[in-house]
């Protein structure tokens, strides 16, 4: 199948493309740091629409919607420091290890990806050097600039999901995703559930699993405090509702950063 638009270049992304990241509050002091790994839909100019239509690209096989509004208006209300990536995950998937097919899908929640279809290591490795690791280098520069002002930042890994995947409908609104460190995820569980949310411990998604790359890497790998937040869709897809879910959490984070931090982390061997 021909893919529409798809130019052969020496790089993945041309002068016209925009970075791989972007950061808010870069010099933030506060104990938090957000990071949303699928925070766009963007395709670099190179690569054309992979064979997708217009509405597949804007769906949540392309993205996590809503996760970027709500990571922004956390770092915002906050005064946090958040780090975003700005291609979508069919480009390359940055909360997966490359070695896992998942980090390039050629087909997701049944939904074909031709443009992903037989690729070669030397397409991979320009999706990981011009997209993947300096997103994942921002993470790592953030977290060492407040260790050096004697910070041991909260990572908080922002997500959403869809309400029905490959047919199966997902009954919870938030899910908290953990593995090492229990004392945050159950800060987060608890506060959730009387903010009146119908709350998934590690569901829809378990943070056990070894798909969850980002906080396994920047986070438990040294000993940090850490949470992923999975949001359904539905009630982050519009102003309001990212308006109250963001409110709530902030609250949730502004009363954790304050007393309620646990001191030590088991830590496990970094994934790289």
């Amino acid at each position: 199948m021909k893919i529409e638009n798809k130019v052969l270049t020496e790089t993945l992304l041309t002068p016209d493309d925009p970075a791989p990241f972007v950061i808010l509050n870069s010099d933030a002091i506060l104990p938090v740091l957000l990071v949303c790994d699928h925070a766009s839909n963007r395709f670099p100019r190179s690569l054309g629409t992979l064979g997708l239509d217009y509405l597949d690209r804007v769906s949540h096989i392309a993205l996590d919607i809503g996760a970027n509004a709500v990571a922004e208006a956390l770092a915002d209300n906050l005064g946090a420091t958040a780090v975003l990536c700005q291609y979508s995950r069919l480009i390359v998937d940055c909360n997966r290890e490359l070695i896992d097919n998942s980090a390039f899908l050629e087909c997701s929640d049944g939904v074909d990806v031709p443009g992903n279809h037989h690729l070669q290591e030397s397409e991979k490795e320009k999706r990981a050097s011009e997209i993947y690791w300096p997103y994942h280098n921002a993470i790592k520069n953030q977290i060492a600039r407040l260790k050096k002002q004697g910070i041991d930042p909260v990572v908080i890994s922002i997500h959403s999901f869809t309400p029905v995947m490959n047919g199966n409908d997902r009954e919870w609104e938030i899910g908290v995703l953990w593995d090492k460190d229990s004392l945050t995820a159950e800060i987060f569980l608890t506060r959730l559930i009387e903010s009146g949310y119908l709350v998934g411990d590690n569901k829809p998604y378990s943070g056990k699993d070894p798909e969850d790359f980002t906080i396994d890497f920047h986070a438990e790998s040294v000993g940090l405090p850490h949470v992923g937040i999975e949001i359904c869709q539905d009630l982050i897809n519009h102003n309001d509702g990212v308006k109250r879910v963001s409110d709530t959490l902030k609250e949730i984070i502004s009363t954790y950063t304050i007393s309620a931090r646990p001191k030590n982390i088991e830590t496990k061997k970094s994934l790289r």
